[in-house]
């Protein structure tokens, strides 16, 4: 037996042993890829900003990015990204600007935050050059503030006007027999249309013709004043499709010339005093953001908290939903921690569940008796979003923001045609009581229940409008006449009240940091960044899961696709969520 546990207790410390020299060399050969794959930034290095990525509102980080050797695996966030364009501003070893600009799958919001980042870079006297094999029109709203912009002679710039498009699911669900009683509140609250309708609404068309076409006005004037020419012009080139090629493009000014990648990269060498084998240090953003870093001072702090996706009951998934459990808790802890001096609340969402967005108002709510509030908007911050936002004690948004849609909805499907005519599926039962099986999907409601959900929609709308009213020092009787579900551009959003200023995120924390009364502070951003273990052991699914998805399938089709998720969404609870998803052109 003694020479048992002598064998056990010795395999025992080997394998201690043995363990321990693992993680050690793991946790070397992490260091040792780090930094073999950490870009040196050298004098006359070009830095890179590829609008193609995806900057969402907080950075996205892979737990294996120091194995790869792809520049841009992580993905900094759209604030990270605006501060290190004004940190390479001063930086004696960037020389300039390189934006990949084929395309942009960045808002219209997103994207007028980095193109006034970039403007801000360009006032140091450094060069911003612009090049895509093909160039769209949303790329473009940014890229049209470069010194030069440049496409493939063989490729062409985007110039055909803007078009939205939407999904009818009606004629499919009247196939398999499906009727969703649907009952909602505010005559341009159209999030139901697609199942209720076989096109657009005219109160929906209405709305639709105004924020697309203030997107698009502002796209001619930033254009305008960035090439020099005038709208009308800009209006004539779209509807008479001029720029059928790369040479139409030149020909009518709206880029420099037409070149290929390796011409491209010449002049960018002769800018910078390069020979002809030099190689140019291209820096990306992300690389950039490693090596950078941010120089912030002072123990106060001003914490940002990110609110991005779908309102949702509960606890949601990091960077796609808002949950109301976990933001209760983060407004919660910001409101209590004695040295966060303000808080900026940056919110990106179309919307969601109307309970879980009245507990996340209460908190703001509660935080604003405490200290400064400040809402930034993001691309999207509407219905559900701005019922989150209408507590703070001030509301920036981007011009091009989609805000409002003050309106409530509720869908109850009723599926008994198609489990017995489809499936053969018949039900029953018994009840103690008239209402016990309310909301049943496997029948129609009775006219007593539909009373009760259409009582129940006005009464959570009825809510609704009094937050606002409250929150924006509006009568009642006015926030209903802009209410009513209707759609807002930022830049309309200011003149009617629902917002109190055009900037973004940057203005909103100067504006924290003035009613705080700070002038050294650090900003903390919320929620934290998950540690590494945690990302690799936590994980159910890949942090890029839906990115992959968009990929694989293609951008309109993963529009599909999540219209079809938040059907199922919206069949759970009362909602107070934007008109059904659309796709711009």
């Amino acid at each position: 037996m003694s020479g048992f546990f002598k064998t056990f207790f010795a395999s025992l410390l080997a394998l201690v042993i043995f363990t321990l020299l693992a993680v050690f060399l793991l946790i070397g050969s992490i260091a040792g890829i780090g930094s073999r794959n950490k870009t040196k930034i050298t004098a006359r290095s070009v830095l890179v900003l590829n609008l193609g990525l995806h900057y969402k509102e907080q950075a996205q980080e892979s737990p294996f990015a120091a194995f790869s050797d792809d520049a841009e695996g992580d993905v900094p966030g759209l604030y990270d990204v605006i501060r290190l364009l004004e940190k390479a501003k001063t930086d004696k070893d960037i020389a300039g600007l390189y934006l990949k600009a084929g395309q942009s799958v960045n808002g219209f919001a997103a994207s007028e935050e980095l193109r006034k980042a970039i403007l801000s870079f360009k006032q140091s006297g450094k060069f911003v050059y612009a090049f895509g094999d093909m160039i769209s029109q949303k790329a473009y709203s940014v890229a049209n503030v470069a010194d030069k912009i440049f496409v493939s002679p063989a490729g062409n710039l985007q110039w055909s006007g803007f078009s939205v498009e939407y999904m009818f699911l009606k004629g499919a669900l009247d196939k398999l027999d499906i009727h969703p009683q649907i009952f909602y509140a505010g005559k341009f609250k159209s999030a139901t249309e697609p199942l209720r309708a076989e096109k657009m609404t005219d109160a929906n068309a209405l709305q639709t013709t105004v924020w697309l076409n203030d997107l698009y006005e502002d796209f001619l004037l930033t254009t305008s004043d960035a090439r020099h020419i005038d709208t009308a012009t800009l209006r004539r080139l779209a509807a008479e499709d001029k720029i059928i090629n790369a040479a139409a493009a030149v020909e009518y000014k709206l880029i420099d010339g037409a070149k290929y990648d390796d011409q491209v990269r010449d002049e960018i060498k002769t800018k910078i005093g390069a020979g002809k084998y030099e190689r140019i240090n291209f820096v990306s953003i992300s690389e950039y953001n490693r090596n950078a870093g941010f120089s912030e001072k002072g123990d106060n702090k001003i914490a940002v908290i990110y609110a991005e996706g779908d309102i949702i009951d509960g606890k949601g998934q990091a960077g796609e939903e808002i949950g109301s459990d976990d933001y209760r808790n983060l407004i919660r802890k910001a409101r209590l921690d004695q040295d966060v001096k303000a808080i900026v609340f940056r919110v990106n969402s179309g919307g969601g569940s109307s309970l879980a967005s009245d507990n996340i108002w209460r908190e703001i709510v509660l935080a604003r008796k405490e200290k400064p509030v400040v809402v930034s908007f993001g691309d999207v911050a509407a219905s559900g979003g701005y019922y989150i936002s209408c507590g703070a004690d001030s509301v920036f948004t981007d011009r091009t923001t989609i805000t409002g849609s003050i309106g409530v909805f509720g869908i109850v499907p009723d599926m008994q045609g198609f489990f017995k005519n489809k499936l053969g599926i018949t039900f029953d039962g018994v009840k103690t009581a008239p209402f016990a099986d309310a909301g049943a999907y496997y029948r129609p409601l009775t006219e007593s229940e539909k009373l009760s959900m259409q009582a129940g929609v006005e009464e959570i709308y009825t809510t609704f409008k009094q937050r606002v009213a409250e929150g924006r020092k509006k009568d009642t009787a006015y926030v209903d006449s802009i209410a009513q579900g209707r759609v807002w551009t930022g830049n309309r959003a200011v003149k009617i009240g629902l917002a109190d200023r055009i900037g973004g995120l940057n203005d909103a924390i100067a504006c924290a940091a003035r009613m705080a009364k700070l002038d050294d502070y650090t900003v903390a951003g919320y929620p934290e960044p998950q540690r590494f273990f945690d990302k690799i052991l936590g994980k159910t699914k890949p942090s890029n899961y839906m990115q992959q998805m968009k990929a694989e399938v293609g951008e309109e089709n993963y529009m599909i696709y999540m219209q079809l998720k938040k059907l199922k969404q919206m069949s759970t609870s009362t909602q107070a969520r934007l008109p059904f998803s659309f796709f711009i052109h």
